[in-house]
């Protein structure tokens, strides 16, 4: 039989989530709804890629373009998310949704078409060891969790407890937008629209959560987390500077996520993608997860090499330092015009 491909559309978007949450390798990421969230909160052009074969979805792959003229011009499976790539039931259907992007990369005269795969696809495309995720089951008793993270960790988390750390959902945005803000200020990072975290709560709904670590009636850290299928994901987290004079209150927020999510039902905790060997990656590794690599693949059509747009590249050194020394105010009214383009 042959394949078919063609773009989604609202009225296919039930048979996209249906294969989505049948499929073992679709993550949350791979979800219809990112489509509208691109869409609405960065304005950017999205074409979600589905092949069918006798009438049956048999294969997807979510692509979206971000073209600036800082950082250039991309087509992404999927900019702003962690994981991505084709999603098939048999070779053939994988096939089909490669060829068809490749052909839309052509025609959109992009830089590079990228896979954000969290294994190897098989394809002959060059790859980046830039990024790797950390994934671990959550046991269903507390104490087997927590005995599972080495000594140092442990007593941190201890330690936050002793400083008068406290946790609690929120079902607003406002809170975590403020710590997140201060936060990749901080580090020397453009921030996102409030707008983008608002239309993320309202897309994904209780499968989108944030979680509030507070000393007395002060906002300390907070986290906004996705879930897919029984995982956890921490995805957007920060603190104020204060917090790095609080012992432990990081790790306090993570396993306080870690416990919560396990009442909820969560069997599987994912800290999320980190770049190798910098201070995130090495806390992940710390809380004894093992860092698995994630082999980003890309098929080049207008760059001469694989693009490096991230904060560690050399060549953004001096933007980073200045941006951590903006004011607030100002680096949160400048920051979404550069962060929409930092997919």
């Amino acid at each position: 039989m042959s394949i078919e491909v063609n773009m989604l559309d609202d009225a296919s978007e039930a048979h996209w989530d249906a294969f989505v949450s049948a499929h073992d390798k679709a993550t949350f990421f791979h979800r219809a709804g990112w489509r509208r969230v691109l869409q609405q909160a960065f304005g950017h052009r999205c074409y979600f890629l589905q092949a069918w074969e006798s009438g049956k979805l048999v294969g997807i792959l979510p692509l979206a373009q971000v073209k600036s003229l800082l950082f250039g011009n991309s087509l992404s499976s999927l900019p702003f998310c962690v994981y991505g790539g084709i999603v098939a039931n048999h070779p053939e259907a994988a096939e089909a949704l490669r060829a068809r992007a490749c052909k839309l990369a052509q025609e959109l005269q992009v830089d590079a078409l990228e896979f954000r795969n969290q294994e190897a696809d098989g394809a002959d495309w060059p790859t980046k060891d830039l990024y790797y995720t950390f994934i671990k089951d959550i046991d269903p008793d507390d104490e087997v969790n927590l005995k599972a993270i080495p000594n140092r960790q442990r007593a941190m988390i201890r330690k936050g407890a002793a400083e008068g750390l406290a946790s609690e959902w929120d079902a607003g945005c406002e809170r975590i937008y403020r710590v997140y803000s201060e936060s990749v200020r901080n580090l020397g990072t453009p921030v996102f629209t409030a707008r983008y975290f608002r239309i993320l709560r309202e897309e994904f709904g209780s499968d989108c959560s944030v979680l509030m670590i507070t000393q007395g009636d002060e906002d300390v850290c907070g986290v906004l987390n996705f879930y897919h299928k029984g995982t956890v994901l921490p995805y957007y987290g920060g603190s104020i500077a204060r917090a790095r004079t609080i012992r432990g209150s990081n790790d306090f927020m993570y396993w306080e996520l870690m416990r919560r999510s396990r009442e909820q039902g969560c069997n599987r905790f994912d800290f999320g993608r980190s770049k190798k060997d910098t201070g995130p990656f090495k806390f992940k590794k710390n809380w004894g997860f093992n860092p698995q690599p994630m082999p980003y693949a890309y098929h080049l059509v207008k760059a001469p090499k694989i693009p490096d747009l991230n904060p560690t590249n050399p060549k953004y050194r001096m933007m980073v330092e200045a941006w951590s020394r903006l004011p607030l105010p100002v680096a949160n009214m400048l920051g979404p015009w550069l962060a929409r383009s930092l997919g």
